[in-house]
């Protein structure tokens, strides 16, 4: 096994992954920016290194200088925890030739799934179904405009190199199209530096379900289960469950078989993430994406399977075989994770701030993953993240009411906090049918 392991991430990955390595007696290195210096994955860490000032470009984004760390304390390994560099071919590669462990796929996956569209026609090729969509970047507006005549409107614009919700607009007639794709374009180009831009069908009822896939230290590619992300604001993920109450045992059977293949299509080896569009109403699905990284959300799949996932990544990094018998996995009762942010409740605008009080619930089948204590400080300069809260039950109904439990008991002053919403979703019929899809946000507003 691995011997000292550098995370170059921070917050509550950061401190996730600290908690897995000095279980498994693995010296643990935390890199921070200045603005982090006192937050607990800093303090939990065996070493903790100063990267740089809060700018991310010049922290956590700041190769040299996770290298230099790395180097300075003897780091055999490093895990680039979710955003960040964690997506990133190149630092991957650098890592590799610097003679350390990655602790990820290998930067050939990593750049062959990081393009939306040739992500897209390698999966259709690997006989994974796909939206009807735009096989090449659209060059310009004009062909922009042919490609959504052709598919039929609605379309969604998509920046190609985007993620994580981020570089997508609607269009319902041209009108739309001929705004949404400058606007896309542009953001591409600012936020990715890559303005390329794809077009495929919108679906104005979906769900959003994904699959976790584990690529082996023996080639063999496993799943994990799905996930139901639906609830979404901006595209963005705020609460995640397993098993998806949306997919029944042929339609599970059909979507694992289906991420399973899109990992050896791109030979995958460590954790990944098959994200897919489901049609509700004729239980079709289709591949979105692939995220090459540990997901936030991926404690509902631990619980539900009874897996370290952080673990089992360390494991494939060190080649060796996985800690579960992958020909029995079986998912047990029922999971669901909140993402506790300092956000309005009603706007979802970031509000940062001190933390005045914070007591996390407790209790049996609750788990917090936090990047905070009382006394920190949330500052603007990175996701308004502040902890995970994850409850599971034997079913759903179970789960849900853990989760009606936690979300009461857990005492948050200072900065503006989400909490409310989760009470009132919690709540909400059409969440507690089941039967919801990625409008529920919107249709409570």
């Amino acid at each position: 096994m691995i011997e000292s392991l550098l995370v170059a991430n921070r917050g509550e990955i950061a401190r996730r992954i600290i908690r897995t390595a000095r279980r498994l007696g693995i010296r643990a290195i935390a890199v921070h920016s200045e603005a982090d210096a006192d937050l607990p994955f800093v303090t939990e860490a065996d070493e903790a290194v100063c990267v740089g000032p809060a700018n991310p470009a010049q922290s956590y984004r700041n190769v040299e200088a996770i290298l230099a760390a790395a180097k300075s304390t003897g780091a055999q390994a490093i895990h680039p925890g979710y955003g960040f560099l964690s997506e990133n071919a190149d630092f991957a590669r650098t890592v590799e030739a610097s003679g350390l462990i990655w602790v990820g796929p290998g930067a050939d996956a990593i750049t062959a799934m990081g393009d939306k569209i040739n992500a897209r026609n390698l999966m259709a090729a690997a006989g994974v179904p796909v939206a009807p969509g735009t096989t090449d970047p659209a060059a310009d507006l004009d062909a922009a405009v042919v490609a959504a005549a052709e598919i039929g409107y609605p379309v969604m614009v998509k920046a190609a190199a985007g993620g994580g919700g981020m570089g997508m607009g609607v269009a319902t007639d041209e009108a739309a199209l001929r705004t949404e794709y400058d606007k896309v374009r542009s953001f591409a180009e600012r936020m990715f530096g890559d303005g390329s831009v794809l077009i495929e069908r919108y679906f104005p009822r979906v769900r959003h379900v994904e699959v976790q896939i584990l690529g082996l230290a023996d080639g063999r590619v496993v799943a994990l289960g799905e996930r139901e992300c639906s609830v979404q604001r901006r595209n963005q993920k705020l609460v995640e469950e397993s098993p998806s109450p949306a997919v029944s045992p042929e339609l599970r059977e059909r979507i694992l078989a289906a991420a399973v293949r899109a990992g050896e299509a791109v030979g995958y080896r460590n954790a990944g993430t098959v994200e897919c569009l489901l049609d509700p109403a004729t239980q079709e699905f289709f591949f979105l994406e692939m995220n090459t990284r540990l997901q936030v959300e991926h404690p509902v799949t631990e619980l539900v399977y009874g897996v370290d996932l952080v673990e089992e990544q360390l494991r494939v990094a060190a080649g060796l075989a996985p800690t579960f018998d992958p020909d029995a996995l079986a998912p047990r009762g029922h999971a669901i994770e909140l993402r506790i942010n300092a956000e309005d409740p009603k706007r979802f605008l970031p509000g940062p701030g001190v933390i005045r009080t914070w007591v996390e619930p407790t209790g049996e089948g609750v788990r917090v993953d936090s990047g905070y204590v009382e006394g920190n400080t949330v500052t603007p300069f990175y996701d308004s993240l502040m902890a995970k809260l994850i409850v599971n039950g034997a079913t759903r109904a179970e789960a849900i009411e853990r989760a009606k439990t936690a979300v009461a008991a857990f005492e948050l002053a200072g900065p503006k906090n989400n909490l409310p919403f989760f009470a009132e979703l919690l709540k909400n019929e059409e969440f507690l049918s089941g039967d919801y899809d990625t409008g529920i946000v919107p249709r409570m507003r």
